[in-house]
């Protein structure tokens, strides 16, 4: 199954405004809490230039991008943790997605209501992780509760267990997600196996007003969500989810016309899935034949085979080797056989890991 960003927030945030812009797809939307009760699934493309770049120089019949997973979550409203509004569908929801994209409403508009009543980000975000902290003390102290029992028996590796659920256990009753409480990289995957939501990598997205996409900006609201992101070492996307919206229903070759009136290099959306794509430890390399160019997924530190079996499990059971060059090379060079007498095409064998952006040829054994 492909890795997901599940998208969450306080209802009529603009969640599934921003689903359909990234998705291209039509989840309801509609001014009132809870629009939104089961989950929207939906692929969205992650832009990246390197494909127009590639398909500058080769010839191809078709391109494929990378893409990723979202989820359109039910919003979440304060008790949820205790069943209030839909929290323990949402909750429910929310673990089985492998990253979160948590949408703050930072704009003022008195057509669309506040389930609160009034527009304050640090509020609306911190009611969403309390709810959160609070599922995931309950999830916690049923574990060591678990734990503790079998590491009676005094085997030394429930032991080990137990200190680390107690620590994060500890860290959410004084309000510390579960992700802050690994104490190294060996510790991740234990804490990943208790199922914590607060465990999983986050990012903020700022539902900002039209004149808040300026750089120059001096919102308030903003301001205060892109500190408090910041505090926390969490990236903060401003994104204004109207105009993302316009700016899906115009034809692909007006959409830079549009953007330049607003003195915008590129979307909001397009920011927003290179961001996801990077929380979920993803990178891309590039295969490419007459028929298409294809950019693949495959999380980092990946090694070639694993690359290979992207494409078919028989590439990756069959791997004999990798031939490997850069864009840059492509690019300057223009053939392979130049690329090859320049030395700049390598072989590489089974432990090499690949890196993002390399272009790939594999050779197997069927």
């Amino acid at each position: 199954m492909p890795l997901s960003a599940g998208i969450i927030g306080l209802p009529n945030v603009g969640k599934s405004t921003l689903f359909n812009a990234l998705c291209s797809a039509h989840a309801a939307m509609e001014n009132y809490p809870f629009c939104t009760i089961d989950p929207n699934r939906g692929m969205t493309a992650v832009p990246d230039d390197r494909l127009g770049r590639i398909a500058s120089v080769i010839t191809t019949a078709k391109i494929v991008p990378a893409f990723l997973e979202l989820i359109d979550i039910a919003g979440l409203v304060k008790g949820a943790s205790h069943g209030e509004g839909l929290g323990n569908q949402f909750l429910g929801h929310i673990k089985d997605v492998d990253a979160v994209v948590h949408v703050v409403r930072c704009f003022e508009d008195p057509d669309v209501v506040h389930v609160d009543g009034s527009i304050d980000p640090l509020r609306d975000a911190a009611t969403v992780e309390t709810e959160i902290l609070l599922k995931d003390l309950d999830t916690a102290t049923s574990g060591v509760d678990r734990i503790a029992k079998a590491a009676k028996s005094g085997d030394k590796e429930l032991k080990a267990r137990l200190e680390i659920y107690e620590r994060v256990q500890s860290g959410l009753e004084r309000g510390i997600p579960a992700r802050e409480s690994a104490a190294g990289e060996g510790e991740l995957g234990e804490i990943a196996a208790m199922h914590l939501i607060s465990a999983k990598p986050i990012l903020y997205v700022g539902n900002v007003a039209e004149a808040d996409l300026s750089p120059a900006s001096e919102s308030p609201h903003v301001e205060s969500l892109r500190e408090f992101a910041a505090d926390r070492g969490i990236p903060f996307v401003p994104i204004c989810a109207r105009i993302e919206a316009e700016l899906n229903d115009l034809p692909e070759d007006e959409r830079g016309e549009f953007l330049a009136s607003l003195g915008l290099a590129e979307s909001g959306l397009a920011r927003l899935s290179r961001e996801v794509y990077a929380l979920l430890g993803l990178e891309s390399f590039f295969t490419w034949n007459e028929k298409e160019l294809h950019a693949r997924t495959l999380p980092v530190g990946s090694t070639a085979p694993q690359a290979a079996g992207t494409i078919h499990s028989d590439f990756e059971k069959g791997f004999v080797r990798a031939d490997v060059y850069s864009v840059g090379d492509l690019e300057e060079f223009r053939t392979e056989p130049a690329m090859r007498a320049a030395g700049k095409i390598r072989s590489e064998g089974r432990d090499y890991v690949v890196k993002d952006g390399e272009i790939l040829f594999f050779k197997f054994t069927p």
